[in-house]
């Protein structure tokens, strides 16, 4: 059985310990906090690093987020708000690079941490996705410095999920199990993920579950909505425009959903969606199915104007047959709007059904058009689960709340004698 959601393996969430101030080193290789939003490799991941080293900041810590330099004229170091920086760290070319091309400049990457910290060195480290992991261990092994990793995805589900369509590198799994055996504790965000650790050998123990967060106080029920189509109902999809994250299953149901229009956000720049490899098939196969007068694919939207568009839905989709977290369900929630999504990975913790929207088996359309078709035929059901799932977030997914939990896992690794096994 998965561990309960906890910060420590028997503490309750949100801990109340008050430690000093802590110097925290974040390791995000390619998912920086300064990357615009949308595109192929900067998602769900680079807005947890930024708002987690932000929550952090304002509980009195100071965090550097270190992230490979990916173009020649960016600034070595970047404050990105009052106690957190950004450290742009020269691994391989300085250019954008496809995350399978990452790989080979780890080993640099993680030497030029350890030079930088002779001088300076962190009070602990926490790694962000594998590759990151695997350049904090080398790090951290040459200062004997404490490490916490976070996935963000698991290579063991990613190649049973998706198969041979996007397996990634036969490094991956290995260099996976070596992080989680090696690194002080594994900050996991669900309990699909703890449970797959403790299949790959990781010791439970070493596994505190702190979910991501979202914040409640930008992505609220109240404010401007962005503008409606003629149609009486609109669904929303938000998020990289990836195959795992389901878009064709949501254009399957909506040629279920007479009178409903499909908002598609996310992808490219609005200029390049004629250009783009997947939106090209996607509206292919809206034009096979006969929906394509009711679908519109926006590209890449503002992060200021997502909470607009997220109020102007009648029902968020995520219908991903992979997700290990998924932030979207959190910001929908924190918008007073219903979510049916993927019963998949962090989804079967955020979204309650059928509290606060539906969960719906993966690749089933029919499955996920019925969800949809009883909420719209309910609007008095629509308002509850909206703010069921308000409710929800408030209580549990808050930033503040995330980063206390977060320092209570910092804490307890602090206050442990050195682990044998993190001393490389």
């Amino acid at each position: 059985m998965a561990p309960s959601l906890s910060p420590t393996p028997n503490g309750p969430l949100g801990g109340s310990l008050a430690p000093g101030v802590l110097e925290i080193a974040f390791v995000s290789e390619h998912a920086s906090p300064l990357a615009p939003l949308g595109g192929v490799d900067s998602g769900g991941q680079n807005v947890h690093v930024a708002c987690l080293a932000g929550a952090l900041a304002d509980r009195g810590h100071r965090v550097t987020v270190h992230t490979r330099r990916d173009a020649p004229d960016l600034p070595q170091r970047v404050a990105l708000r009052d106690g957190v920086e950004v450290h742009h760290v020269p691994a391989g070319p300085a250019e954008p690079l496809p995350e399978d091309a990452l790989l080979p400049h780890m080993d640099a990457f993680g030497r030029h941490l350890a030079r930088g910290w002779r001088n300076r060195a962190p009070d602990l480290v926490h790694s962000h996705y594998w590759m990151s992991g695997l350049a904090a261990l080398r790090a951290t092994r040459a200062h004997g410095l404490p490490l916490l990793h976070t996935y963000h995805a698991l290579g063991t589900v990613k190649r049973r999920h998706l198969r041979r369509t996007d397996a990634g590198a036969p490094e991956r799994i290995p260099g996976e199990t070596e992080i989680g055996l090696c690194c002080d504790r594994v900050v996991a965000t669900c309990r699909d993920e703890a449970a797959e650790l403790a299949r790959m050998g990781i010791p439970p123990h070493k596994v505190v579950i702190v979910p991501c967060g979202v914040d409640p106080d930008w992505f609220t029920p109240t404010g401007p909505a962005a503008p409606r189509g003629p149609y009486a109902h609109r669904l929303l999809q938000l998020g990289r425009l990836v195959p795992r994250k389901g878009a064709e299953v949501a254009l399957a149901a909506l040629a279920r959903l007479p009178g409903t229009e499909l908002v598609v956000a996310g992808g490219p720049p609005s200029d390049r969606l004629d250009r783009d490899p997947e939106v090209c098939r996607l509206r292919d196969i809206a034009r096979g199915a006969g929906v394509a007068d009711r679908v519109r694919f926006l590209g890449a939207v503002p992060r200021e104007e997502v909470p607009a568009l997220l109020r102007s839905a009648d029902v968020v989709v995520c219908p991903a047959s992979y997700e290990p977290f998924g932030i979207v369900p959190l910001e929908a929630m924190a918008c007073g709007v219903p979510v049916v999504a993927g019963a998949v990975g962090g989804q079967l913790d955020t979204v309650a059904d059928p509290g606060t929207g539906r969960l719906v088996p993966p690749h089933d359309p029919e499955a996920l058009a019925r969800a949809v078709a009883g909420l719209l035929a309910d609007p008095a059901v629509r308002r509850a689960c909206g703010a069921a799932g308000r409710r929800r977030v408030l209580s549990r997914f808050g930033w503040g709340r995330v980063a206390a939990a977060t320092e209570a896992a910092y804490c307890e690794v602090l206050d442990a004698e050195p682990a044998a096994t993190g001393a490389g």
